[in-house]
């Protein structure tokens, strides 16, 4: 088994975590530091961080749940980072989330111990949409709309064009198909203006609804179906689902409790 599927299926992490890991020269085999594609067989002692890997194992069932990650809580699977998601969310079964949300964002984010779904969901070249409602402390002008929408060029990269559609004098949504570190704040700041409030309301198809904050559901059969490769989606029978309600703006993140919960 190749040692990126052996540390997911173990509940370690992602497969692109996991892929990061052994770039960065965290994992080893048998004492001896991984590379990309080293295949691991039974009885190989696979360590990260110093610490041994269990055995990879087939899953009881899947795990597919949505959480409303509140502002504080950082999308890692590293147990010794305070206010990580992993204990947040405190699942019985081993979870990771699928990609990241900053820790001063709020919103919507996937958790599963499906290792083999996270790249269908994360690879840039599938365009699955990202929406979000942010809050700037600058008036949302036509010109802005305009630049954000058209590409903003940062340091490392320039965005793809997106849908941007005002909301409130200073409020936007935002639908985006890539996910680069910090975008939508960097892009904003590359237009003039400072992001207060940033929420994620919607994952492709599946959206946060009046899901509270802090608190999480598991996904519903139609929704996790949107989730698999496309060759998979394509042999089930179609399936339809009223739109939920649109999101509120974003609140301000600053005075609020959160409860965690199990949906």
């Amino acid at each position: 088994m190749r040692l990126n599927k052996y540390l997911s299926e173990s509940g370690a992490c992602s497969r692109r975590e996991a892929d990061g890991f052994i770039t960065e020269g965290r994992v080893t085999v048998n004492g001896v530091p991984a590379v990309l594609g080293t295949q691991v067989a039974e009885g190989d002692d696979v360590r990260l961080d110093g610490d041994r890997i269990g055995a990879a194992r087939k899953r009881s069932r899947p795990v597919y749940i949505a959480l409303n990650k509140p502002v504080g809580i950082t999308c890692t699977t590293e147990r010794h980072v305070a206010g990580n998601i992993i204990d947040f969310v405190d699942h019985p079964e081993r979870v990771f989330p699928i990609g990241r949300l900053d820790k001063d964002s709020e919103g919507l984010i996937l958790l599963t111990n499906d290792g083999d779904i996270v790249n269908e969901v994360l690879r840039a070249e599938h365009n699955h949409e990202k929406e979000y409602i942010v809050a700037i402390d600058h008036a949302v002008t036509p010109e802005f709309l305009s630049a954000m929408a058209a590409g903003v060029r940062l340091s490392d990269a320039t965005t793809k064009p997106c849908k941007v559609e005002k909301l409130a004098p200073r409020v936007f949504r935002i639908t985006l198909t890539q996910g680069l570190n910090r975008q939508i704040r960097r892009m904003s700041e590359a237009c003039g203006a400072t992001v207060v409030a940033l929420q994620r309301v919607r994952i492709m198809r599946i959206h946060h609804g009046e899901l509270p904050p802090g608190r999480w559901r598991n996904l519903t059969a139609e929704e996790v179906a949107t989730l698999l490769p496309q060759k998979l989606r394509a042999a089930q029978p179609p399936r339809t689902a009223a739109p939920p309600r649109s999101p509120a703006p974003p609140r301000s993140p600053h005075g609020r409790s959160h409860r965690r919960g199990r949906g």
